[in-house]
Formats: C-alpha cells, structure tokens, sequence
C-alpha cells in the first residue's frame, strides 16, 4: 500500500498533468489544431509519444503476463515486431501520408480508391480503438486493484475522468507533451523494477537457475526463436509471416494512432525522424516488460494470472516511505493515460472527419467540427468503461489485443501497400480487397480448432487475410478499370512529388 509520501507523489503529478492540458487548451483554436497540433510538432516529441502511446501500462500488465507463461519469445512483437517496420514507415509510407495532407489514414485510402474503402476502415479502426479502450481500462482496474485494493469499477471510473480532462481539453498537442513526460517516468520506474528483481533472484544466472529448477524448459522460456512445435502462442513461422511481414508493419504504418502524430509534425524530416528516433527507443522496451515476468515466475511460481504479476513485483520489491512507491504507481498511471489518450484523440479524429464530415454534416464550420470531435472524446471514454470487462474472456491481455487486431489488419495493409506501390490497383480492387480479407479473417477464427492447433492463431490469421486481400485486390483489379493517372499524384510511388488529386 501506498505512504503519505506516495500519495504526495502519485496526486503532484496528475494535478501536473492535468494542468498541462489546461495550458495547451490556450492553443487549440480550430479543429487542425485539435487533431494535429497545427502540424508543429518536433521529431523527438512525436517519437517519444510513439512509442509510449504504444507501450503502455497494458503492455507492463499484458507482455509480463505472456513472458510469465511462455518466457521471452513475446519480446518479438518488439524487436522484430516494430524495429524493422518503424524504419520501413520512415523512408517509404510516412512521406506520402504527410505529403497528402491527409488527417487519417482512412483518407489516404480514400483518395487512392474511393469513398467506400476510405469508411470501411475508419470503422473497422474506430471499432477496434473503442473496445481496445475498455482492455486498457481493465488492465488499470487490475493494477489499481493489486496496489491500492480499490474495487475494479472504481479504479476505471477514475482513471477515465483523469485522461479525458486533458485529452479534451488539449487536443494532440497536449496528449504529444505529456506522453513525452510519460515515456520518462515510465522508463526510469520500469527499470526500476528491473533492476530490483535482478537483484533479488541472483542477477541472470540466478533467474535462469530459479526458473529452470521449477521443471520449465529452456527452450521454452528462454529462446527467442521458438520453433514450431512449441507450446507458445508465437512460433518462428507465425513470428515471421504472421508478425514480421503483416502484423508489425499493419500497425506501424496503417495504425491511425501511430501515423497520427506523423502527420502532425512540422516538416516532412520530422515525420521522418519521428520514426527512426521511436525505432531506436523501442529496442529498450522488451527489457522493461518482459524482465518482470521471468523475475515473477522465480519468486512467484503459483500465480494464477500471470497478467498480475506486474503489480505483484511493485508491491513486494519496492521500498516504502521514500516516494519511491508513488514514483512507481504514477509510472504506471502515465502507461495507462498515455494508451488512452492517443486512441481518444485518434479515434476522435477518425469518426469525425471520415464519418460526421463526410456523411452526417458537411461544410459546417471549422468551430462545429472542434466540439464534434471533443465531444466524441467524452463518448468514447464512456464506452471504453463500459465495454471494459471483455478481455476477461481471453487469456491474457495482450492476447485480446493482437486477436482483435489480427481480424483487419492483414487486409487494410494489403490495400495500402498495393494502393502505394502499385498503380494498377483500382478502386474496386482495393475494395473487393479489403472486404474479402476481413471475411476471411472471420472464418478462419471461425473454424480455428479445425484449422490450427494452436489456441490463439492470431498471427497466422494475420498472414493468410494479408494474403487473401493481396491476391482479391489483384484478381478483381486486373478486371476493372484503373483511376487515369493525374489522379494518383502524390499518392503512388514514383508519382509522389507531383501535386495530388483530392477526390
């Protein structure tokens, strides 16, 4: 339990944070400036709010709670899983969505096909942000709860009203600054942690010794590449197609929430830079999430939810009396608000320029669309509360996560990298495309236990509804007539520095 000096720390910083969302309202004048900070921000900013918008307390809860069942193969989803993506986004796609001009995703692909695709994968985002929300606030009720012993429901209900003031009144600039005051206190109480654990269990040797000794493998735990008939959710084949080739760089390059911040960077080396300086500090992350899950599995062997194991090394290896426990606690709080106000603001942006502006009230003023997308954000958060209870009904956290994104992924970025690099791909491609790898997603989770041996296939499902999308949007696009090419400038590749076409 928290001290007096804990709860000084843990209450200096959320009037902190809060406060600074008050001083960025100042700024936010119109919807541009709501959803993309007027496009002034810094490289380093962006990166830094990149990777802790991504990495958040879910992600100390969630991938401490895989590596506590399956060891240190769930670190993939960061070194192979991001690295490799991050700088492929930085040389090839972000400089075409930034030149675009565009406030979504969605309305890349929009311009680059049409209408239809462009909404499908706005809902299909909005969609999967809206209940990923809820996963996010559960992991703060889990984590309130192993700290403080507050009730689940209460434990959401104060953390959705801590994120939603600054996030409303800040727009992205303030979500951008304080994620970067986040990523901070989460580096420095995550190796905290780390470092504290080693030295309990007898540095590396000892983990090794301790972990082995109780009859785990290995193989199992300790080898990164696992192979094929492991008992893990994550082997090699599905590590390779599934996230190297699909998943990692459907989230990177086509995740509204990443590319967001891209967009809103001051000049085009920034958006650039954003992603090679997020690249190098997400090689940090896999030592911060998934060390507590091994050093839990020495000194806790019996836990029943590896997903508690986080909060459990917080309240056992951590001195009380010195702030260190605050520091810790508000460590945890900037991961879980950092999560939440990115997919607050880009969903936010999401339905009200590619769903309200296009369909429900057009040409309304700049002022009418700044309250539609603040008061989306007050929606949203109560949604996310209360959808909040369904990642009970997976194992693990994290594995809600990927699954719910293994269903769209593999097929939006089929449809992206074609649209970009293929001039060919027409619109009807790119929806037939899209349309049909979703489908296929749902009928390969549909029949999993007749399709794969595993429990949670998300990453093959991830390969195969890549590849589905990829070979209906080349099928039917060679059959339908392509966009005239003036149409494509500054949306395809080897056409980009030509003056683009708003459909």
């Amino acid at each position: 339990m928290l001290s007096g000096i804990d709860y000084l720390v843990v209450i200096l910083y959320l009037i902190g944070i809060m406060l600074l969302g008050f001083y960025f309202k100042r700024f936010v004048h119109t919807s541009k400036d709501y959803f993309l900070a007027g496009k002034s921000l810094p490289f380093w900013a962006i990166g830094m709010s990149i990777v802790v918008s991504d990495i958040g307390a879910q992600d100390f809860v969630g991938v401490s709670g895989q590596a506590y069942r399956f060891g240190i193969s769930v670190g993939n989803f960061d070194w192979i899983g991001s690295v490799p993506a991050m700088l492929l986004g930085a040389f090839i796609f972000i400089p075409y969505f930034w030149k675009a001009g565009v406030y979504t995703i969605p309305e890349y692909l929009g311009r680059r096909y049409n209408d239809y695709v462009r909404t499908l994968a706005s809902v299909t985002w909005i969609v999967f942000f809206a209940f990923n929300l809820g996963i996010v606030f559960w992991a703060s009720a889990k984590l309130l709860n192993t700290l403080m012993g507050w009730p689940y429901w209460q434990s959401i209900i104060i953390t959705a009203l801590v994120v939603g003031v600054y996030t409303f009144c800040g727009g992205l600039a303030a979500v951008v600054l304080t994620d970067v005051i986040q990523m901070v206190i989460m580096f420095a109480g995550g190796a905290l942690i780390v470092i504290l654990g080693l030295h309990r269990v007898g540095g590396w040797d000892g983990l090794v010794d301790k972990i082995t000794a109780q009859g785990h493998s290995f193989r199992d735990y300790f080898k990164l590449i696992q192979p094929v008939d492991t008992k893990t959710p994550f082997p090699w084949t599905g590590i390779l197609f599934g996230l190297t080739f699909v998943m990692a760089n459907a989230y990177m390059i086509g995740n509204q929430a990443i590319v967001q911040r891209c967009l809103a960077a001051k000049s085009e080396w920034d958006a650039k830079a954003s992603m090679i300086w997020g690249a190098f500090l997400k090689m940090f992350i896999p030592m911060l999430v998934l060390f507590p899950g091994l050093i839990a599995i020495a000194l806790y062997p019996d836990l029943e939810d590896g997903d508690n194991a986080f909060a459990l090394l917080v309240t056992e290896l951590l001195p009380t009396g010195w702030g260190i426990m605050g520091l810790m606690f508000a460590a945890l709080l900037a991961g879980l608000m950092s999560s939440i106000d990115s997919m607050l603001n880009s969903t936010a942006t999401l339905w009200t320029k590619d769903i309200y502006e296009k369909y429900i009230k057009k040409e309304a003023s700049d002022q009418h669309y700044l309250i539609v997308g603040r008061m989306a954000t007050i929606v949203l958060l109560i949604f996310g509360v209360i959808t909040s209870p369904v990642s009970q009904y997976f194992e693990g956290i994290y594995v809600a996560i990927q699954t719910f994104l293994s269903f769209f992924q593999g097929p939006v970025f089929s449809v992206l990298m074609l649209g970009i690099f293929w001039r060919r791909t027409t619109q009807w491609g790119g929806l037939f495309g899209l349309v049909g790898g979703i489908t296929v997603s749902a009928l390969l989770y549909a029949f999993k236990g007749y399709l794969f041996e595993i429990e949670d296939p998300f990453l093959y499902v991830s390969w195969w509804s890549f590849l589905a999308g990829l070979v209906i949007a080349t099928v039917v696009s060679l059959f339908t007539q392509p966009h005239p090419e003036e149409r494509l400038y500054g949306l395809v590749y080897r056409l980009a520095d030509r003056k683009p076409s708003v459909a």
